[in-house]
């Protein structure tokens, strides 16, 4: 059988997805059509600091680990220099947005640089995002086997902050992909949920209101 790549896509479309929202509400709160106390101000910049160290652990686990294991199973088949490439720009900037969160209700002109900066992000991450599912899904679910792919997909979950990820993996699937997510991690997974989901939902309506 072919690699479930379900995971991965999901994993993608929450780090777009919280990017470019986080990119539009600072954009907001930067032009004052918002106002953030101090505990939003802190709730925004840990989520924002989480986001871009979950962000840096993916893309070093595919440089790390699943390009070795594409290039081990396909050869000749793909060129990773562009993906490479993408990841390489990404490191700078994480770090000029982490630390722009840092100083958020601190500073006044942080949001600012932060809107600009997660905004940049934001496009990166739709471009390099779409062209990696298009031309290295292809081949993952061509070349690559089950176990192979299990172990990339352990490389991931092992650095991650499973508090932080698992609920919003879960916030971006739609009803028969969570579904096949339980299917495949069972009952732990429902359970963990079901702890999580409180508190992520309180810190979603701190955050973006």
């Amino acid at each position: 059988m072919a690699p479930n790549l379900l995971g991965f896509r999901l994993n993608h479309r929450a780090m777009r997805g919280d990017t470019r929202r986080l990119a539009v509400l600072m954009s907001e709160l930067a032009a004052g059509d918002q106002q953030a106390d101090q505990a939003r101000w802190n709730a925004i910049s840990t989520f924002v600091t989480k986001l871009c160290a979950g962000i840096h652990h993916h893309h070093k686990a595919e440089d790390d680990v699943l390009w070795p294991v594409i290039v081990r199973s396909a050869g000749a088949e793909v060129d990773l220099s562009d993906l490479t490439d993408d990841h390489a720009q990404l490191d700078p900037l994480l770090d000029e947005i982490t630390g722009a969160a840092a100083l958020l209700g601190a500073d006044q002109a942080a949001p600012k640089r932060l809107a600009v900066a997660l905004g940049t992000l934001a496009d990166l991450l739709d471009e390099h995002i779409e062209e990696e599912e298009r031309l290295i899904f292809p081949v993952i679910a061509a070349y690559v086997s089950e176990k192979d792919w299990e172990d990339v997909e352990n490389a991931v979950r092992k650095g991650g902050e499973i508090a932080f990820e698992l609920p919003r993996v879960a916030q971006y699937a739609r009803p028969e992909e969570l579904a096949e997510l339980r299917r495949l991690a069972g009952p732990l997974l429902t359970i963990l949920l079901a702890l999580l989901r409180r508190g992520h939902e309180r810190r979603q309506r701190l955050i973006f209101g």
